[in-house]
């Protein structure tokens, strides 16, 4: 039943996935007429929303299977504790044998479905870096077209920098004082 319902969770997000890209070939045609802001803040509120419900699903996923597997892994517990009392002396080895096969293959499986998700944890660090230099390369041309942005833009920083000089040398005060406290 789990896996019918991500099927079509998948299947849904999918669709979602080809409505937002046909309303970003839209706005591509529209913007080259006539930019709207409005237009393009739409389709960037409905990309941000498609990539919620997607990594909430991935999350909700991975949970439902993480749990599926303890249960899965306490289950085979209880059997072994089950088929230990129960069995003969003869045949445990055998049993031993097996046993330790399930955990092998369990273990492996673990290993498997870790490597996997970090694979889709640099998959989604990768997309969000080319979401944020396209931003990048966006606000550049913003600050280009327009000076008195520009100059805004270099006074903030200026100040940013300024609060960071002050904090770190607050910071580092701070740890020179502990440091001193701790030593004597």
């Amino acid at each position: 039943m789990f896996e019918t319902m991500s099927m079509e969770i998948e299947q849904l997000l999918a669709k979602l996935t080809e409505v937002n890209d046909r309303m970003s070939e839209y706005t591509n045609s529209v913007s080259s007429l006539s930019p709207s802001a409005a237009l393009l803040h739409t389709l960037q509120r409905h990309r941000d929303i498609l990539q919620d419900y997607s990594h909430e699903f991935q999350k909700t996923r991975t949970n439902i299977s993480v749990c599926r597997e303890r249960e899965d892994l306490l289950g085979s517990v209880r059997r072994e504790i089950d088929a230990y009392k129960n069995s003969s002396g003869l045949n445990r080895r055998t049993d031993m044998y097996l046993k330790e096969h399930e955990h092998l293959r369990n273990s492996d499986r673990l290993t498997d479905e870790t490597i996997n998700i970090a694979i889709a944890t640099k998959e989604n660090l990768m997309s969000q870096r080319s979401t944020l230099r396209k931003i990048t390369g966006s606000m550049t041309n913003m600050v280009n077209r327009f000076p008195v942005i520009n100059s805004l833009v270099q006074r903030i920083n200026l100040r940013k920098r300024r609060d960071s000089i002050i904090l770190g040398s607050v910071i580092a005060t701070c740890i020179i004082l502990l440091l001193l406290y701790a030593f004597h």
